[in-house]
């Protein structure tokens, strides 16, 4: 018998709602004035603002209707999702069928927006991985019937989306699979050798594709080429120098406005948010997150059963770490990668995706037990 539903999270719920409200105002900030140049090619401010307020309320639809949308009903569409999983990933690569922008191949054109099949992909693997780690939890802790399974089908998607080329979220994707497996209970001795083969194949990675060996080499020494491969990273940390405790005020941030921070509506936002804001701006945004780990896998502690525990750990992991990776690149304690700041960065599919994975953990602290 099912526990009877409750309200859902409240202090995640304010949350992440928290986060989307600062994510507009600084998309709108760090876009302004390159989006409203007369002489570019959207000639309105307000360009990139409306794509994403669009995107935040196809999100929230998502997130409403996920916090009605009985978790435990997502087992019987849990093949479906794997199926369709692969057939978008694999669509994304046949030309003409997927976009290709700054030489990545990792949208699909819906007409009237595009749209990102590995932010979906991300929560179908997740839900698969729960699902089956929840049926063969007895067998865990053996490698080759209890995690070897799902190692394939995650390294395959990863494999898919590496072949974008999109090594950051790939890596986040292989990393949140990691973590579930060591919630799951997991032989220590089996995590440490995916944690040593996983590093490796990041390592070849960079090692194989000369433009992310220079994005390695700057994030070593980015004034050894501080005109190119190290423009990025020497930008975001002046943007965030220049910030100090107070910041230098909404919408006056000088390398953002002058176009000197490279993607600083997406990748970058982080850099924006510390110019303009400030190191108390900044604060504010990785406490935020903080709390979200927190309130997420409480969720998943509290949940009466397996699958929606580890369902929910999955999902706020696969959160958080993105937000520590993206947070690690803009402030030079990790390579120079292509991924957003989840809530936050410009991205529609994004913010969408992000938001129904947050609606899934509120539909699932609905029924957890009281602590």
């Amino acid at each position: 018998m099912r526990m009877r539903r409750k309200a859902p999270d409240f202090v995640l719920f304010l949350t992440v709602l928290t986060l989307l409200s600062i994510g507009l105002v600084m998309v709108f900030s760090a876009s302004a004035y390159f989006a409203g140049d007369p002489e570019g090619p959207f000639r309105d401010p307000f360009h990139f603002f409306k794509r994403q307020l669009f995107g935040a309320v196809l999100g929230l639809g998502a997130m409403f209707f996920m916090i009605n949308y009985d978790y435990w009903r997502l087992k019987r569409w849990v093949g479906l999702m794997l199926f369709c999983s692969f057939a978008l990933l694999v669509l994304v690569l046949i030309p003409g069928i997927g976009l290709e922008y700054l030489g990545a191949r990792r949208w699909l054109n819906l007409g009237f927006l595009s749209f990102q099949p590995a932010e979906l992909v991300k929560i179908c693997i997740i839900t698969f991985t729960a699902y089956g780690l929840a049926q063969k939890r007895e067998r865990v802790r053996d490698f080759r019937t209890g995690l070897l399974p799902f190692l394939l089908v995650a390294g395959a998607a990863g494999l898919l989306i590496l072949a974008q080329p999109d090594l950051g979220t790939a890596a986040t994707l292989l990393g949140t699979v990691f973590i579930m497996f060591f919630i799951a209970g997991a032989r220590g001795g089996h995590l440490l050798a995916l944690a040593l083969a996983g590093v490796a194949a990041v390592a070849a990675a960079i090692v194989l594709e000369p433009y992310r060996m220079k994005r390695f080499m700057a994030f070593l020494d980015p004034e050894a080429d501080p005109t190119g491969a190290g423009w990025n990273i020497l930008n975001a940390l002046m943007s965030l120098a220049s910030g100090g405790l107070l910041g230098t005020g909404l919408g006056q941030g000088r390398h953002s406005k002058f176009l000197f921070l490279p993607e600083r509506h997406t990748d970058f936002i982080f850099a924006a948010i510390g110019e303009e804001l400030g190191f108390i701006g900044g604060s504010l945004i990785i406490l935020l997150f903080i709390v979200l780990a927190w309130r997420g896998y409480r969720v998943a502690i509290t949940c009466p059963d397996a699958f929606g525990s580890l369902l929910a750990a999955g999902l706020v992991s696969g959160i958080v770490l993105q937000a520590f990776v993206n947070i690690g690149v803009v402030t030079g304690t990790l390579p120079v990668t292509g991924i957003t700041l989840p809530f936050v960065s410009f991205g529609s599919t994004s913010l969408v995706f992000s938001l129904m994975g947050v609606g899934m953990i509120l539909n699932i602290s609905r029924y957890s037990a009281p602590r």
